[in-house]
């Protein structure tokens, strides 16, 4: 199954065979992770497992990618297969040779002025890297795909309880525009 783009599945040998071993082998990188077996997420899909093929990154490109938007964008308990959709929309750019290139770029200089590793830096580290490069290119165009990317998915959806559209569903009137549960009644005399 999949959500957003992300293929849940269980990785075992079985999973990989069934793909092909040629095509897993050809993929750049492979990002894997597990939901929360009680979380929003988790009960939206069949199994706990996911992984993201990526074809125009590297390992270390995705992963940078990964914790750049996992920086840019801090949700304590948001999933990785969430931030993962920003790493498959990156991987779509890098399909041709400048924008590759880009992305290369922007990650070593990520690891430059992380002093050695962004992805091994500490949260602060990240958050003073990232006021010293907000406004660089490669930096914005992450900022950006997060944007777009990461809030606009049926998985940030469960995570967040957003519901969806109304309009399809009968609007708000019906369905909690009213159920003020979390306000005291008004006494009478406050209605005319």
């Amino acid at each position: 199954m999949e959500i957003g783009g992300i293929r849940l599945m269980k990785v075992d040998p079985t999973a990989i065979e069934s793909r092909g071993r040629r095509r897993f082998l050809e993929a750049s990188a492979l990002l894997t992770g597990v939901l929360a077996a009680g979380g929003s997420i988790g009960m939206l899909a069949p199994s706990l497992a996911w992984a993201l093929e990526v074809t125009n990154l590297n390992q270390h490109q995705a992963d940078s990618v990964l914790a750049l938007a996992r920086a840019l964008y801090p949700h304590k308990d948001l999933p990785d297969a969430v931030y993962a959709l920003v790493v498959k929309d990156i991987d779509r750019f890098a399909s041709d040779a400048p924008s590759r290139a880009t992305v290369a770029a922007g990650v070593q200089m990520l690891d430059t002025k992380a002093g050695g590793s962004f992805l091994l830096s500490t949260d602060a580290q990240k958050h003073r890297v990232l006021e010293m490069l907000i406004q660089d290119p490669y930096v914005q165009k992450v900022r950006s795909t997060c944007i777009s990317t990461l809030y606009n998915n049926d998985m940030a959806f469960a995570h967040f309880g957003y519901e969806g559209e109304a309009f399809a569903k009968g609007g708000y009137v019906h369905r909690g525009f009213n159920d003020l549960a979390w306000l005291a009644n008004p006494p009478e005399d406050a209605s005319p």
